[in-house]
């Protein structure tokens, strides 16, 4: 059973006091790998990590006057271990080997988080989609009807698609799981490789092969465009519920509690809003892709004017896909299906949907193409132009098409059942998985 969405559980992540607790982690794993190699005293690091300690308003009153905020970082947990221990905390390293390491950490666990979400959402469309696997509804292309396919059909192609989202995001966190302690440039001249080795064992990452002081941003850059990629699916699936809630179709619909009201001047409205929301929350996450690949270009070793981007995209695209998961695991758990309606939209055009079946069946008898297809679109327009009119009314009556086609074969061209036929195989391959 996956957990219910907690609100704050992501925006705990980002906060100052997660990302300066995984900094005064690697300080102190990194003062452990010291003792490791014969770099400093036991008992000093012993000190450090009984005593290492902070409170965010000493670091802000620090920053204040430092205007550097690990410079503020560091003396406040030098200020709390005490002499001589503290001289150890930093040493060797540079802002961006802490920085760094322990965004990839903050980037890790909201990865997993969103992988939570998208593990629920699968749930709930396979759910949904087994229930409607065998419900008959109306296929479109450029919005007009094409032929019958089934609801839970429809449910799986977007299951097919979180599915994928679900393998990439895996591999996006492997990507940026990654640690840097190599010092000034990343040469490691007052730092020994062993260190990063230690500290990045213990806090499970991979070590960055290269760093230029910086861990390279191309990994964040393919970790938001995977957020990107799943904000695209999200908005996808909002759009087609938001058409099938349409007036005009009126297939499928959000929930609507009793209490709940649509419109301010209009009693009778019950709108698609969750939905509409989602579309509106994966432009926000989509917005954050370009500035995470323009960060990855930076001036010769390292800049930071990648920081300040960072400091407001990570969050919010995060948080915003978060959320937007869950709303939508939300919007598919309740999601009302009007089968009647489906089949009433199957029957509109009055059996025009049969028009491939039936020219299939004149080309398997023998006849041209361009003859089939002529004859058959000369009565399907006669459809179009006429409301009396029914389309296997007019196959029946057309000579030339029952020289090749007698009643049986036709009536049984117009048979729902037919487009249902291979469900099975496209299931199997949705499916597969669990």
């Amino acid at each position: 059973m996956i957990p219910r969405y907690t609100r704050d559980e992501m925006a705990k992540i980002w906060t100052d006091e997660a990302k300066f607790t995984h900094m005064m982690d690697i300080e102190i794993l990194a003062c452990e790998a010291m003792v490791e190699i014969g770099d400093i005293p036991p008992e000093d690091a012993k000190t450090i990590r009984e005593k290492a300690s902070f409170t965010l308003d000493r670091i802000r009153e620090i920053e204040k006057e430092v205007h550097h905020d690990v410079i503020a970082f560091v003396s406040t947990i030098s200020e709390n271990v005490g002499a001589p221990a503290s001289r150890h905390i930093h040493q060797g390293l540079t802002s961006s080997d802490v920085l760094d390491t322990a965004f990839a950490l903050q980037m890790r666990d909201a990865g997993r988080l969103l992988l939570t979400g998208i593990k629920r959402l699968k749930e709930v469309l396979k759910t949904r989609a087994t229930e409607h696997k065998s419900t008959i509804c109306m296929g479109r292309s450029h919005g007009i009807h094409a032929e019958p396919t089934s609801f839970g059909l429809k449910l799986a192609g977007h299951y097919a698609a979180f599915k994928r989202h679900y393998e990439h995001l895996e591999k996006a966190i492997d990507v940026i799981s990654t640690c840097a302690l190599s010092g000034a440039v990343g040469t490691y001249a007052t730092l020994d490789p062993r260190i990063e080795a230690y500290v990045s064992e213990k806090l499970g990452l991979s070590i960055e092969p290269h760093s230029t002081q910086i861990i390279p941003r191309d990994r964040h850059a393919h970790f938001v465009a995977v957020l990107g990629n799943v904000a695209n699916s999200l908005e996808n699936l909002s759009v087609e519920i938001r058409h099938l809630q349409r007036s005009e179709v009126r297939e499928a619909f959000e929930y609507f509690d009793r209490h709940q009201k649509g419109s301010s001047a209009m009693p009778h409205k019950k709108n698609p809003v969750l939905s509409e929301n989602i579309t509106g929350l994966a432009r926000l996450i989509r917005a954050q892709v370009i500035p995470a690949f323009e960060n990855v270009a930076l001036w010769h070793e390292r800049d930071i004017s990648h920081s300040s981007v960072e400091r407001v995209s990570l969050p919010d695209a995060t948080m915003a896909l978060d959320f937007a998961l869950h709303r939508m695991a939300g919007v598919i758990e309740k999601l009302i299906i009007d089968k009647k309606q489906m089949r009433r939209n199957v029957e509109a055009l009055r059996g025009l949907i049969f028009s491939q079946k039936t020219l299939l069946a004149l080309t398997r008898a023998g006849m041209n193409r361009d003859e089939a297809y002529r004859l058959v679109q000369k009565e399907a327009l006669r459809v179009w132009d006429d409301e009396s009119l029914h389309f296997k009314a007019l196959i029946m009556d057309n000579e030339e098409i029952r020289n090749y086609l007698d009643e049986a074969t036709i009536n049984n061209l117009f048979n729902l059942d037919q487009y249902l036929v291979h469900i099975d195989v496209i299931w199997s391959r949705i499916f597969n998985d669990h």
